[in-house]
């Protein structure tokens, strides 16, 4: 039987130091079959109907972290996520596709975390990876402490 996904996208931001911009999940915000389930990401979110992956990710990095000028925006590569989705109304969850993009903020960028979130923290490539381990798959993590 054929599993079903869901697209999200995730922006990969790292400032003049080499640092990863983590956000942390608000266990109030965590709902379905990940409930309970703290955890740190990247930021990012799904797809709506209609919406460019471009402009999902910018939407989606401004509405979690206020962040609205976005520039050399590449991509990086797609993992499947650990985490598994409930879809409304029903028992049934999906899986989580996640397209990553490369991309930079001005050095001045003040960041505004959403209700999503409660932390923020810029972390080493290599602390960063070892914090995304329950989202993102293995590989990913382990090209992100090589890069």
């Amino acid at each position: 039987m054929e599993d079903v996904f869901h697209l999200g996208v995730k922006a990969l931001i790292a400032n003049e130091k080499g640092e990863v911009l983590l956000l942390k999940a608000n266990p109030a915000h965590i709902h379905g079959a990940n409930e309970g389930k703290e955890y740190w990401d990247l930021p990012g979110g799904r797809i709506k109907k209609g919406e460019t992956v471009e402009a999902t990710l910018r939407r989606e990095v401004a509405e979690e972290t206020g962040i609205t000028r976005l520039s050399h925006i590449k991509p990086l590569g797609m993992v499947l996520s650990n985490l598994r989705l409930h879809l409304p109304d029903s028992k049934d969850t999906v899986g989580l596709v996640l397209a990553i993009y490369t991309c930079t903020i001005p050095k001045d960028a003040s960041l505004v975390l959403s209700e999503e979130h409660d932390g923020l923290a810029w972390l080493p490539k290599k602390r960063a990876a070892e914090l995304l381990r329950v989202k993102f798959s293995p590989e990913f993590c382990d090209l992100l402490t090589r890069m």
